[in-house]
C-alpha cells in the first residue's frame, strides 16, 4: 500500500469510528424521550445476546464422546450459582472461564 492510500484507509476508518460513536446522540438527543423501540431493544437485546453465544459455545458439545460434557456443565452451574449470589457477570465470567480452562487442560485430558 502506498502513503496516500494508507492516509486515506486510516481516514476513512476514523471517519466511520466517528459516525458510530457520535450518530446516536444525535439522532437520540437528551432532551428528547428515548423511543420505545429503542428502550425495549436495550431491556431485551443484552439477554437475547448472551443467550445466543451460550447456545453457540455449546452447540458441538457431544455428552456421548470425550469428557461426556462435564467440565461445561460443571462450569455453567459454578457461573450460575455465583452470578446469583454474587451478581458480578465479570466475576462470574472470569470464574467460569478459568474454572473451564482448568478443567479441560488438568483434569479431564
Amino acid at each position: 500500500m502506498s502513503l496516500a492510500q494508507t492516509i486515506i484507509t486510516v481516514a476513512i476508518i476514523a471517519a466511520g469510528t466517528m459516525i458510530t460513536r457520535f450518530l446516536p446522540f444525535l439522532i437520540f438527543p437528551e432532551n428528547r424521550e428515548t423511543p420505545r423501540y429503542v428502550a425495549y431493544l436495550g431491556r431485551f437485546l443484552p439477554a437475547a445476546v448472551i443467550g445466543m453465544l451460550v447456545v453457540y459455545c455449546l452447540k458441538e458439545v457431544n455428552i456421548f464422546e470425550g469428557s461426556h460434557a462435564i467440565p461445561e456443565i460443571i462450569s455453567i452451574i459454578v457461573i450460575v450459582a455465583l452470578h446469583v449470589w454474587k451478581r458480578q457477570i465479570l466475576l462470574s465470567i472470569g470464574v467460569g472461564t478459568v474454572l473451564y480452562m482448568l478443567l479441560v487442560q488438568l483434569v479431564f485430558i
